[in-house]
């Protein structure tokens, strides 16, 4: 394994699709709580401006690079990371594995009636796989119906558990709960139910072995436009980063301030 590569105070993972399913592997065999985040670019910017979300991606036990721009950038830094893991990807080589195993799967985020739509479609995909439950995410925070969330994940105490809530409610949610839940491995997953389900569509195999998966994004969505501006951003700060400068784009403004510290 290749350990760490920093950006912008995140640590990713250097390591491959294979290295990441096989570090998943281990820890189901061992029964080693392990919580996986997958941050793309636009999360690594979102943790910039919050604190709270940096030290809860910080804490991860494994965090890939998922998104091409955490591997461009990585590429500025002296251990460059080796390849792009999709967090979707990952979840469906998991699933491949564990379809014929005694362990269990849980869904919870998405709108109503799509986690339970994403399994049936899964469980068609991979037979033998056990999805024992789903919840949408529309809940509140600290309610009583969230209470009955854990409840119900925990009586039915699959290992695996996959939440789709959204950054960065999802990983605030893994890290506030994860202690009270007995799943072995938790994973944010952002959208991927809505993908699973159908509702959505991947972008085509070519698009991504290209690195181009968010420009077919944008020309399904062109709403999405004002967020993809967050990626020539993104790589911005990553360049001035490595030659010790901190960029910042308020508005029409752009200021840069050498940074003396070393990168944390």
């Amino acid at each position: 394994m290749a350990g760490i590569c920093k950006i912008m105070g995140i640590p990713f993972n250097n390591i491959s699709m294979t290295e990441a399913l096989g570090m998943v592997l281990i820890a189901l065999e061992e029964r080693r709580k392990t919580v996986i985040y997958t941050p793309n670019p636009e999360i690594v910017m979102a943790a910039q401006k919050d604190k709270e979300f940096k030290e809860v991606l910080k804490s991860a036990d494994i965090l890939i690079p998922d998104g091409i721009g955490i591997v461009k950038a990585s590429k500025l830094y002296h251990n460059p990371i080796k390849e792009r893991v999709a967090g979707y990807d990952l979840v469906q080589a998991l699933f491949s594995r564990v379809r014929t195993s005694v362990n269990t799967v849980y869904f919870l985020g998405g709108k109503e009636g799509i986690a339970e739509k994403a399994k049936e479609k899964m469980q068609r995909k991979y037979r033998g796989l056990n999805i024992t439950g789903t919840h949408h995410g529309y809940f509140k925070d600290d309610s009583e119906e969230e209470a009955a969330i854990i409840d119900e994940i925990n009586s039915l105490n699959p290992e695996i558990l996959l939440v789709g809530l959204g950054y960065p409610r999802q990983e605030k949610w893994i890290a506030k709960h994860k202690d009270e839940l007995n799943s072995i491995i938790m994973i944010a997953v952002g959208g991927s139910f809505d993908v699973m389900s159908g509702e959505i569509k991947r972008a085509p195999e070519f698009y991504r072995n290209h690195g181009l998966e968010w420009l077919y994004r944008l020309i399904k969505q062109p709403s999405r436009f004002k967020r993809m501006l967050v990626l020539p951003v993104f790589m911005i700060r990553a360049l001035g980063e490595k030659f010790g400068a901190n960029i910042e784009f308020k508005g029409d403004r752009v200021t840069i301030e050498k940074v003396n510290k070393k990168r944390k």
